[in-house]
């Protein structure tokens, strides 16, 4: 182990959170681990205040309200669009769609788009002003846990940042069994793991337009959300869950069954009678029979040591010591997934605070690092960012399927991937309004951990913008 594996500001700001801004190490004072423990006990640390901007902001059900009235409104405009009549090449009229007018005028981005924007602005904003990232962290590691997609569709878009806002932060310092509730609950992951279009075979519904299950939903709950692969359960399991999750929909444009865009439950499409499920009976029971499954499973052992695994796998190595991991699964189970109490086990763990700075900041990780060291950009429009984690391979809320972005230190360090980050580093240094020393920030982003060989070759760059982006390439910030 080196000296700067074992660095307590370093393992605070990088393995912990998301990067110093100037200034942050030497206001870190001399107990690492109170400082971080300091940030889980602030109140409402993960929330977004919305209240002023509720417009650019709105919840979920608002959200797809919108979608939904604009999807209308481009439908009625096709079916109502004023035809012209042309002549063929064989002297025949010939009907075609009017001409589109001529001009310089650029389309209104589409509502799904605008809202994205908004809330990465707000997510990222939120990352900014952190004083150490440890909540933020927390935040995105349980939004890619219990992912969804915004490349789905044009729904699942406009509501991917309300998700996170709705459904993961209001409970990431809180009890697990909430959160998943809540995740599941959610519009955006019932259209993105198409729950939408499951049907109960003996429902109602089901009898009369000979519709079936969908068991997207409850294979990857169990598979990726809570017990894991490999945990007992069978395919029979997964079926008898897909059945008893039938029903959980969201409300339609019309609004027959509830609020537009709002979670509903539908009894017409829901499987009645009693579900054998993992070896239990549950007994017919509208909506609350799913629940009760969810908060089974949210505290089975076999769930205690999948998160156990994932966040210690996460937050100190690929291979994450199996004292540790056993640790945390039992303070899972002896709080009843208190998040909170899991995140000061966390802190406290001596491996966190020995093991080597292994892993390698994920795109999202090295790009918020990066504007929180030299500077924000630009503070109203979060294109430039997005545009990054575009080509890092992580645009935001839209990882490759719905076991989320990968979180071993092989998918973050491809050449490819790293001329990609030396590339945005150059861009950053290029564009930042006001470059310190690079001596200086040196100190002030690393501090006196840094390598001889990394404070050599930021020493001797050619210029200050060269520095800086090999400073922002260095081992000791790409790793965590």
């Amino acid at each position: 182990m080196t000296k700067q594996d074992l660095d307590p500001a370093r393992v605070v700001f990088n393995r912990f959170g998301l990067g110093p801004r100037p200034g942050d190490l030497a206001r870190l004072g001399g107990d690492p681990r109170a400082a971080l423990r300091a940030e889980l006990a602030k109140p409402d640390i993960a929330l977004i205040p919305v209240a002023a901007d509720a417009d650019r902001l709105p919840g979920s059900a608002a959200a797809l309200q919108a979608v939904m009235n604009e999807n209308l409104q481009r439908k009625m405009e096709r079916m109502t669009a004023p035809a012209a009549v042309q002549m063929d090449p064989e002297g025949k009229p010939a009907i075609s769609a009017a001409p589109a007018p001529q001009g310089p005028m650029k389309p209104e981005p589409a509502v799904e788009a605008r809202l994205l924007k908004a809330e990465a602005q707000a997510r990222f904003a939120k990352a900014m002003a952190a004083e150490i990232g440890f909540v933020e962290r927390l935040v995105a590691f349980w939004s890619n846990h219990f992912c969804v997609s915004a490349a789905k569709d044009n729904i699942v878009r406009a509501a991917a940042g309300a998700f996170e806002r709705e459904a993961i932060r209001p409970f990431v310092l809180g009890r697990f069994a909430d959160m998943l509730v809540a995740v599941e609950h959610h519009p955006a992951m019932l259209y993105y793991l198409d729950n939408q279009q499951s049907i109960g075979p003996g429902s109602r519904a089901g009898r009369n337009h000979n519709r079936g299950l969908n068991e997207n939903l409850a294979r990857e709950i169990l598979e990726l959300h809570t017990l894991g692969v490999g945990s007992g359960y069978s395919q029979a399991d997964v079926t008898a869950f897909a059945r008893i999750l039938t029903g959980w929909m969201v409300a339609g444009r019309e609004g027959r069954l509830g609020e537009p865009g709002s979670f509903v439950f539908n009894a017409n499409t829901h499987e009645p009678g009693d579900q054998v499920f993992f070896g239990k009976t549950y007994p017919a029971g509208g909506m609350g029979q799913a629940e009760a499954v969810l908060n089974d499973i949210a505290r089975h052992p076999a769930t205690a040591r999948h998160i156990a695994t994932k966040i210690a796998r996460h937050f100190i190595a690929d291979d994450p010591p199996p004292r540790m991991v056993a640790r945390l699964a039992e303070t899972f189970a002896k709080t009843d997934g208190d998040l909170r109490a899991i995140a000061v086990a966390l802190v406290n763990a001596p491996e966190a605070w020995s093991q080597p700075l292994a892993k390698m900041r994920s795109p999202l990780d090295f790009v918020l690092a990066l504007r929180r060291g030299i500077g924000p950009g630009s503070e109203a429009d979060p294109g430039q960012t997005l545009n990054w984690l575009a080509v890092l391979g992580a645009p935001l809320w839209q990882p490759p399927g719905p076991n989320g972005f990968s979180d071993l230190v092989d998918a973050q360090a491809s050449p490819a991937g790293m001329a990609m980050r030396l590339d945005i580093a150059s861009q950053a240094a290029r564009q930042a309004r006001t470059l310190a020393e690079p001596a200086d920030l040196l100190d002030a982003l690393i501090g006196p951990s840094v390598s001889a060989e990394t404070r050599q070759a930021v020493i001797r760059a050619e210029s200050r913008q060269q520095a800086v982006a090999l400073l922002l390439m260095a081992p000791e910030f790409q790793r965590r």
